[in-house]
């Protein structure tokens, strides 16, 4: 379950320890209302996240899969108690057990699944 420590790193106090869950030729494509992020290594995605903004942000999973290799998960982005909008990502798992590619689609007008 892959994905949900992915988030659970990403909300804590220390994101950076999310780099201990991606291989070193790790992919990403992030698509955020205010533009779309990608990077083609370890490195790539750690200045993703130095980049990002500190808030008190959580991800609140509503729907998980797995399938395989590949894990997606829907739900959403809550901010100070107040939710931001929805969140639809799935990765795919390295034989080593890390986050080999990831994808993932976050919108503020549009929900899959109602909110809560």
């Amino acid at each position: 379950m892959v994905l949900r420590e992915y988030m659970a790193r990403m909300d804590g106090q220390d994101p950076e320890k999310v780099l201990d869950l991606v291989e070193p030729g790790f992919r990403f494509l992030i698509a955020l209302p205010s533009g779309r992020h990608s990077g083609e290594s370890r490195e790539d995605f750690a200045a993703y996240i130095a980049g990002r903004q500190a808030v008190d942000r959580t991800h609140e999973i509503k729907r998980y899969a797995v399938d395989g290799d590949v894990e997606t998960a829907y739900g959403f982005v809550v901010e100070k108690g107040v939710t931001m909008g929805a969140f639809l990502s799935a990765l795919r798992v390295s034989p080593g057990g890390l986050m080999d590619r990831y994808q993932s689609f976050f919108t503020t007008d549009f929900d899959l699944v109602d909110r809560p």
